[in-house]
């Protein structure tokens, strides 16, 4: 409706929209950005079928020569973002968009339904794998708010640090491990525990974790899977990788009692596996209590992101072309100050520690502004001006986050394997201090606005205070 507005108008206005968020999702101090690739398949197939156009005119709302508009439809317009895998702030720019008034305006949702989802999913999963130093297979397809949130979620889910999924068509669809083992109904399908784990073992020699409490985990399923391990090595079968996996009960207490019967039995190198509504602080609380587990099932939780269901990113209007060729800048007033938003065109800079190759912090400037390392450099928060850090010359290095993505409508990015963009969001977190990434009251990192950008935005709303 609104770019039917714009066509009738006449408005073909290049503006510039930002994607950013305002609050870290689940108690964090960064979030992860995540869902780059399937905005860029989004962007690439945009375009209105006949069936598309007969429903529309359907609608009874939409005239013929808007609708014939649309039946040729193609996104024309810029785009630029953060590469997936990075570790952002809020209120910086993930994704910006800029392109004539209606088709910016057409992706807003897609944009959003997709960087919010998995950037969700990602942070959590960052935080899930912090906690456990590792290790952590995600296991959350049943509990899925649909398969399509399944799939993509594992797909984030392993962008953020897990090592495999569960997700077989996940596996297939992005070259990720599948990982993963047998359920109690595979041990009830049998006349007895052992005969299950004996038929599964000799099927999967090489990837044998049995699952040891669907009866009695210490006095049944723990002996009997050390008895079919001890058969395994009696016969010759090399013991590649192979476990138990805990899925109820006391995992601290049960875990230590199963590693003292699996060492005494000869096999030190099992795997422990535990399941079972893990999130990052029974993680943590079983790591403190001793727990025996060097591999952890994580499901529900992490799928869902259950204690912060949504990333809340937003799509805010910035700037607006004018007939010089120079973007205006645009503001959203608020009563809430932290939903005042940032005026122009912008980019961000991170600012890392020479020593340490830490963030100090992120500079958020207009695109056309430039900055030199060997000079001071005075950020200030942009809200609490007093608070001032001044940065001596030499000590300090500046990387540009937002890349180009789109120009003129055709894609000039190639994204990475969703791999390779694991491992490039792992040396992203090792850029973060530890008191960033403590799961409890972190350490916020600071996001600062070019002093350039400062005075527009101070201008702006000085101008907006005397009009109103």
């Amino acid at each position: 409706t609104m770019m039917q507005g714009y066509f009738f108008e006449g408005n073909e206005d290049k503006v510039v929209f930002d994607v950013f968020y305002r609050k870290n999702p689940s108690g964090s101090a960064y979030a992860i950005t995540c869902g780059l690739d399937q905005v860029i398949d989004y962007i690439k197939n945009l375009s209105f079928s006949y069936e598309d156009i007969d429903y529309l005119r359907g609608l009874g709302i939409f005239k013929e020569d808007f609708l014939s508009y649309l039946a040729g439809f193609h996104f024309s317009g810029d785009i630029y973002a953060i590469p997936e895998g990075s570790v952002v702030f809020p209120k910086e720019p993930l994704v910006k968009v800029i392109a004539p008034i209606m088709e910016a305006q057409l992706v807003e949702t897609a944009i959003l339904n997709i960087i919010n989802h998995q950037s969700l999913i990602a942070t959590k999963a960052s935080r899930v794998d912090y906690a456990a130093g590792g290790g952590v297979m995600e296991f959350g397809l049943r509990r899925a708010q649909g398969p399509d949130a399944g799939t993509l979620g594992a797909r984030a889910a392993v962008i953020g640090g897990c090592t495999g999924t569960s997700n077989v068509l996940a596996g297939e669809l992005y070259g990720i491990p599948v990982q993963g083992t047998h359920a109690h109904s595979w041990i009830m399908s049998f006349k007895d525990e052992y005969t299950a784990f004996k038929t599964y073992a000799n099927m999967y020699p090489d990837n044998c974790t049995l699952l040891v409490d669907t009866y009695d985990t210490l006095k049944s399923g723990v002996p009997n899977a050390i008895r079919v391990f001890t058969e395994m090595r009696e016969a010759g079968i090399p013991l590649t990788f192979y476990g138990i996996r805990l899925d109820s009960g006391d995992l601290a207490y049960m875990s230590k009692k199963a590693r003292k019967m699996l060492d005494e039995a000869g096999f030190p190198d099992a795997v422990i596996s535990a399941s079972s509504d893990l999130d990052e602080y029974l993680i943590t609380s079983l790591k403190d209590q001793g727990a025996a587990i060097t591999s952890w099932g994580v499901g529900t939780n992490m799928i869902t992101s259950s204690d912060c269901p949504a990333f809340g990113g937003v799509y805010k209007l910035a700037a607006v072309l004018d007939e010089e060729g120079e973007f205006v800048p645009k503001i959203k007033l608020s009563e809430n100050t932290e939903k005042i938003t940032n005026p122009g065109n912008k980019t961000i800079f991170r600012i890392y520690d020479n020593e340490t190759g830490k963030i100090r912090a992120d500079l958020i400037s207009l695109a056309d502004e430039s900055f030199d390392c060997s000079q001071d450099l005075l950020i200030f928060d942009s809200i609490e001006t007093w608070k001032k850090t001044k940065l001596k010359g030499g000590t300090y290095h500046m990387r540009e986050l937002l890349v180009p993505i789109f120009q003129k409508g055709e894609c000039v990015y190639t994204s990475p394997s969703v791999m390779e963009i694991r491992d490039y969001c792992a040396q992203e977190q090792d850029t973060l201090w530890e008191e960033t990434r403590r799961l409890t009251n972190p350490h916020e990192v600071y996001v600062d606005l070019s002093d350039k950008l400062f005075r527009i935005k101070s201008g702006l709303l000085d101008q907006m205070n005397r009009e109103l």
